[in-house]
């Protein structure tokens, strides 16, 4: 799959988002929440209001692309709605997709030295 690049600018919207917009509202959320402008390359990212679903916008130069992921069990760790906007690192968002709390990474154990 190809993908953003690793320096990518990435948006959330913190408040819940209706799960049943498709591209065309994400955009209008984008930019009428976010403020921000859909076509700019970064990525937008809104949550359902169960926790539990994901999507993220993405214009790659040609068209815009639409991630979607649903976790079986759990939540996705989520801003509190009246931050109003989030700007994650790629990183960030790496753990979030992955359902990692990205707010409080901490190593499991610690990296041992060479």
């Amino acid at each position: 799959m190809i993908g953003p690049a690793g320096n990518v600018r990435v948006y959330l919207a913190c408040g819940p988002t209706d799960m049943r917009k498709g591209i065309e509202g994400l955009i209008g959320q984008a930019e009428k929440v976010i403020r921000q402008v859909p076509s700019s390359g970064a990525l937008f990212v809104f949550r359902g209001k169960r926790g539990d679903r994901l999507k993220i916008l993405w214009w790659d130069g040609q068209g815009y692309c639409l991630f979607y992921k649903v976790l079986e069990r759990g939540r996705f760790p989520w801003p509190a709605p009246n931050d109003g906007v989030a700007r994650l690192t790629s990183a960030q968002l790496a753990m979030l997709v992955e359902g990692m709390d990205w707010r409080r990474p901490a190593w499991t154990s610690a990296p041992t030295r060479v």
